[in-house]
């Protein structure tokens, strides 16, 4: 790995600066359009995207907005980059956001954001202006100013741009995570905090200037900013992106995209492993050379080994190397990378007792013993130093005990934007010894043979009868009982009738006229849950695909599931309540103004996790 020290820079905006001074005219990076005709080339060299965030920067700081957030609303595109640069050099802080739409998640989530942040800038694209400042009006925010970052002014020639007064500890941008769409958080991550896990990403990864890093994730998504727009700047290398509906409509577009581009590295979610494997065609993988791919990142939501088997196993036919697979762990309080596993050799996995992980223990299961795979995350990197934790008494676990995964070092963000107490409480976690400084992931995990396995959430865990439910497990073996159930997704949760019931909510590929049917796959999801998790299921909700709703990198919302479950918002297939839940449940009627609107069609028929 070639890649600057945290000594050689100050700020992300210092290495941006001697970027574009050593690489003048080399690619920085190259966005896919795509169109009828099929995908045009972008690009954006290091000189041009210096000289359009000097002419940014002149234009914001002529609004104040130096040490202010400013909030980027832009498509995917090189436009993003340079208003994201454009903010660095202007010293102000960045707030990477979806542009708002006409309703539904990512409508709620912006007013979230523009909420909590209380940015009075915002940056988008001339083609966007109009229907930005129309929501801002709608939001009663009349008030914000809203500049295209492409249409330069007069007055704002690069030549009079001066350097920020920026140092380390000042505030890079606002990550904000992917939870509740009304009450966002924003993380705050300082240019230290960039620097710190950027070094950590490249001794992961081993990356040098010779990688070229190839993605369809938004560039609000922490995995798409971070490692696939910034870690290519941080090495001097280049990036080449294309838009998430583009990958979504057509998987075959992203490989593509490596084969034909000379990507090295480039991932996402489990999600989109499974999307290719569904979508993508013999006669399409014929024409692919996947052999330059020497990583394909992991993350963002629970790595599935008979899932990077099977992608493994399909698309070593196009020349993918037996290596390539990389699961990793990471979050947006510490930046983004916390672990990954050896660059180049085969992942690890291991078969757990079920049992004995209710007990937070680890066991090997002996033959013919029900079992769980755990894929490993890897050594954590040395930035970090890391405790498994009993979340109750704060006290540092032995290894092989599952506990809540406590983090301390560079890499960890300064906190939440405007939430104080949410800070002290997540950040600033104490030891029982007293040993203190610590961020809370609120992930549960263990450390064997000294390599990180992430067994769960620790808000997600579900406690019946004194055992502890990983509702993803339950998940997964729902997909793989038919067909039908496996090209959609569930979400698990309980809801208290005086005592605690499971209910299972999953979508299904079956007409609504094919009683029999649905009926048959309920039969066969309560006897799953009876027989290898050893829980009475009578609540079971067949939905139409594209009802559950995911976060921006993809896991369920099984929170605003269940919410929507109780308030009668879930147009079911076929269902099957105890009647204690039933009473539970209320009458359908219009979602609230801070609920999250059905999902459109449109998502519905591309399987738009976004």
């Amino acid at each position: 790995m070639r890649g600057p020290t945290l000594t050689e820079y100050r700020t992300f905006t210092e290495l941006i600066m001697d970027r574009a001074r050593a690489l003048g005219e080399a690619d920085a990076h190259i966005f896919l359009r795509d169109t009828a005709a099929g995908p045009v080339e972008e690009r954006l060299s290091y000189a041009d995207l210096d000289a359009a965030a000097r002419s940014l920067a002149v234009r914001l700081r002529s609004h104040g907005a130096q040490g202010q957030p400013v909030l980027l609303l832009h498509p995917q595109g090189p436009e993003f980059l340079k208003a994201f640069v454009g903010c660095l050099y202007a010293g102000a802080i960045a707030v990477p956001a979806p542009l708002p739409g006409d309703r539904g998640e990512r409508l709620h989530r912006v007013s979230g954001i523009i909420k909590d942040t209380g940015a009075r800038l915002v940056l988008t694209d001339a083609a966007s202006a109009a229907e930005v400042s129309l929501w801002l009006a709608m939001e009663t925010r009349a008030e914000a100013v809203v500049l295209a970052s492409d249409v330069v002014g007069a007055t704002s020639a690069a030549q009079d741009w001066e350097p920020p007064a920026t140092g380390p500890d000042d505030l890079a941008f606002l990550q904000y995570t992917s939870g509740s769409t009304s009450r966002p958080r924003g993380v705050m991550v300082s240019h230290r905090n960039l620097l710190a896990n950027e070094a950590a990403i490249g001794r992961a990864l081993g990356t040098s200037p010779a990688d070229r890093f190839g993605s369809w994730l938004p560039h609000y998504h922490d995995m798409g900013l971070i490692a696939h727009l910034l870690h290519p700047l941080w090495l001097g290398s280049a990036s080449v992106q294309m838009s998430a509906t583009a990958f979504l409509k057509r998987p075959i577009n992203w490989l593509r995209m490596i084969s034909e581009h000379g990507v090295t590295i480039g991932g996402g979610p489990n999600f989109c492993y499974d999307l290719c494997l569904r979508r993508v065609t013999d006669a399409q993988l014929a024409g692919l050379d996947l052999s330059g791919w020497r990583l394909a990142l992991n993350g963002a939501e629970p790595v599935r080994a008979d899932t990077l088997d099977a992608f493994a196993a399909r698309f070593a036919a196009a020349g993918l190397r037996p290596g390539s697979m990389y699961p990793a762990y990471g979050l947006a309080e510490a930046t983004l990378v916390v672990s990954g596993t050896t660059p180049g050799a085969p992942y690890r996995h291991r078969a757990f007792d079920p049992a004995a992980l209710e007990r937070d223990e680890l066991r090997t299961p002996g033959p013919g013993e029900p079992s769980r795979t755990l894929v490993s995350s890897g050594p954590v990197d040395q930035d970090f130093d890391l405790r498994i934790v009993d979340p109750v008494s704060g006290s540092p676990l032995p290894g092989g005990r599952v506990g809540e995964i406590w983090l301390r070092g560079d890499s960890v963000a300064q906190g939440y934007w405007r939430r104080p107490a949410e800070t002290a409480h997540t950040f600033h976690a104490v030891l029982a010894g007293g040993d203190s400084g610590f961020l809370r992931t609120g992930d549960l995990g263990v450390v064997e043979d000294g390599e990180l396995y992430v067994t769960g959430r620790l808000k997600d865990v579900i406690i019946l009868n004194g055992r502890n439910i990983y509702p993803q497990d339950v998940e997964w073996a729902v997909r793989e009982i038919d067909p039908a159930l496996g090209a959609g997704h569930g979400a698990v949760f309980t809801v208290d009738t005086g005592r605690e019931q499971l209910v299972i909510v999953h979508e299904v590929r079956v007409p609504h006229t094919d009683t029999a049917r649905l009926q048959d796959l309920t039969c066969r999801i309560q006897t799953l849950a009876g027989r290898d998790f050893d829980v009475p299921v009578g609540n079971v909700v067949l939905v139409r695909p594209g009802t559950l709703r995911r976060t921006t990198s993809g896991k369920i919302q099984r929170a605003l599931m269940r919410k929507l479950f109780l308030r009668g918002s879930l147009s079911s297939l076929h269902e099957v309540l105890e009647p204690s839940v039933r009473a539970l449940v209320d009458t359908p009627r219009p979602p609230a103004d801070d609920d999250v609107l059905p999902a459109s069609a449109a998502r519905r028929a591309q399987d738009l996790p976004w």
